[in-house]
């Protein structure tokens, strides 16, 4: 099992970080906004997070152009610091527009990989298993898997994980998939590196082993989550579970009540970080409804100032 201290554990740490976003790409009208890009990621930097994931699903990748996903990776490489680890999402379900994706995230300076199964076409397991290995053999970047069966309508499964673990790229896995059993046997079989991809299951994940997030709701409460990540680091599970606590109102706000991206825009155009909420059809922006809802919810728990 890869816990604290582990040789894979202190790799993948190295090559991803922590304490990880998965960032939205902010737009002026249906343009990506650069200088907004730039004044997220040096907004997330700032209150704690080392990882930065760019064109995943709360970046919108589904509906970015594949220029705009280069043109995103070099801007957020610009604007922080060389500690801070940019991961480039890269999956799609076509797998040469993956590797296509793996090659300019390459040349875009890229630290890292996010690999999700292909979604809609709901490929076997050992087509996904080879989907995987095409993915890892396209460059040496370490590859983190993203298990996200809620969006992609197929579950990476246990012994298909096992047989990736194999792949000397294939490090990690950010983990979405809600099934705690499955992912405890993964890790007891394997030295793969787990990341917590569900902001309510933070700690039980981290709890049986993760080490580290990459969270939606950390683009409003990240300082908090790192703290949690440390705590659970040090066996400091009491108050490891009552930070929890303390957080679920938000993660509650951002990640029930609309979708993670429309949520994440609207808090941080209430936080002054972007000038505009706007999303690209077919997500609409928060409505003033919503964005009301999260200013009262965040506000009355102290997460907005």
């Amino acid at each position: 099992m890869a816990i604290q201290g582990d040789s894979q554990a202190a790799e993948a740490i190295a090559a991803f970080g922590r304490v990880g976003t998965a960032m939205v790409t902010p737009f002026k009208g249906d343009d990506v906004d650069f200088d907004a890009v730039q004044a997220v990621a040096k907004h997330l930097v700032a209150t704690g997070n080392d990882m930065l994931v760019v064109s995943g699903t709360t970046g919108e990748s589904p509906t970015t152009s594949f220029e705009e996903k280069g043109d995103l990776l070099r801007a957020v490489k610009e604007a922080v610091p060389e500690n801070v680890r940019v991961v480039a999402g890269i999956g799609t379900n076509d797998t040469r527009t993956s590797i296509a994706n793996v090659e300019q995230a390459v040349e875009a300076g890229a630290d890292g990989l996010l690999a999700v199964t292909p979604y809609y076409s709901k490929p076997s397991q050992a087509a996904i298993a080879e989907h995987m290995r095409a993915i890892a053999d396209a460059s040496d970047l370490p590859v983190m898997l993203y298990d996200i069966p809620g969006r992609s309508g197929v579950p990476i499964e246990k012994e298909t994980l096992i047989e990736l673990a194999e792949c000397p790229t294939i490090l990690a896995v950010k983990d979405a998939k809600g099934d705690l059993a499955s992912t405890i046997e993964v890790m007891a079989s394997t030295d793969l590196v787990y990341y917590s991809g569900e902001d309510a299951l933070n700690l039980p994940l981290l709890a049986s082993g993760a080490v580290g997030v990459v969270s939606v709701a950390a683009h409003v409460i990240a300082r908090p989550l790192s703290e949690m990540v440390d705590l659970v680091a040090a066996n400091d599970i009491a108050a490891a579970r009552r930070l929890a606590l303390d957080l679920a109102p938000a993660v509650d706000a951002i990640m029930n009540h609309m979708p993670g991206v429309v949520a994440a825009k609207a808090c941080l155009e209430l936080m002054g970080v972007i000038p505009s909420r706007a999303v690209r059809m077919p997500l609409l922006p928060a409505t003033a409804d919503q964005v009301d809802f999260l200013r009262r919810t965040l506000e009355g728990h102290g997460f907005l100032q």
